[in-house]
């Protein structure tokens, strides 16, 4: 489902081009090249699509003392020592394999960067490997495969967000724009976290498994994934916030949107904020909006 301004509705990573009365839903967010937010009929977003209780398949979402105590006290800060030794010695370490769980809470990782390089100009963000090991994992993927290579926001909306990630958008006038994802049957492997090295396989549409468990809200700048709004369907598309919209976290309780958060743009958010306001047609940039590469460091 695709996010939207006026109630909560979900994200979609690509919509269907479906076009449904949303008279109960108000502005939808849609995903697609067609897609827009109006009053009246619309074209279907992943949101709407659950709301109106059409579901679509494939259809992506998007609707952190004395001499002895002095003696006492030398040997403590020498156990001190000792400990903090041995402790840092683990942590350089990182031990793999049946002590991976244990590790993961004493290796200091930094979070991976990824640098998005766009037709507009470059931004950087902080991918949360380390509290969306699974999510963040899927991405990584992807981004180093060359998935989201030449693929174009195919869903801008200023004040709001801009969506990406659909393959069917390397032709930035495809009608099939924001219902596509990876190929079904591909795998990754999670990268960090208790589950590390764990093998996990797209299914149903090249979808992963919903991780709604940090609640990180979509804030200003931060990263989400787009879903259909059924369970475990999202895939590749992704969402990013110039706006605070709470309203589609999934631990609002006001709202049946669930888009968690996996990263947030730490350089350049001033040019995404620029990409939502380009003029469009239907919430598709007139003048398309190319994803050139995604580099992770």
């Amino acid at each position: 489902m695709a996010p939207r301004r006026s109630k909560p509705t979900v994200l979609s990573a690509c919509a269907a081009t479906a076009t449904v009365a949303a008279a109960a839903t108000g502005g939808a967010f849609v995903v697609g090249g067609s897609l827009s937010v109006t009053s009246g009929p619309r074209q279907l977003s992943p949101e709407v699509v659950l709301q109106s209780a059409t579901q679509i398949a494939g259809v992506q979402l998007p609707a952190v003392g004395s001499q002895s105590m002095a003696v006492g006290a030398t040997f403590a800060l020498a156990a001190g020592a000792a400990a903090a030794a041995a402790a840092g010695a683990r942590r350089r370490s990182c031990p793999k394999g049946a002590a991976a769980a244990e590790a993961s809470r004493t290796c200091l990782r930094a979070n991976p960067i990824a640098t998005f390089e766009t037709s507009e100009g470059t931004f950087k963000a902080e991918i949360y490997l380390d509290k969306m090991p699974l999510t963040a994992s899927n991405f990584i993927d992807l981004a180093k495969s060359g998935f989201y290579n030449g693929v174009h926001f195919h869903r801008v909306i200023p004040n709001f967000m801009a969506q990406f990630g659909c393959p069917y958008a390397q032709d930035p006038r495809s009608p099939r724009s924001g219902t596509g994802g990876p190929e079904d049957g591909t795998s990754f492997k999670i990268l960090a976290g208790p589950e590390e090295g764990k093998e996990v396989t797209r299914r149903n549409g090249g979808n992963i498994p919903d991780e709604l468990t940090e609640k990180i809200t979509n804030a200003p700048g931060t990263l989400s994934m787009a879903n259909t709004g059924r369970p475990n369907s999202g895939g590749s598309q992704f969402f990013i916030n110039v706006a605070n919209n709470d309203f589609l976290d999934f631990f609002n309780p006001r709202t049946p949107s669930k888009h968690p958060v996996f990263g947030k743009i730490v350089e350049g958010y001033s040019l995404v904020q620029k990409i939502t306001e380009v003029r469009t047609v239907n919430d598709s940039p007139v003048k398309p909006v190319e994803m050139i590469s995604i580099t992770i460091d």
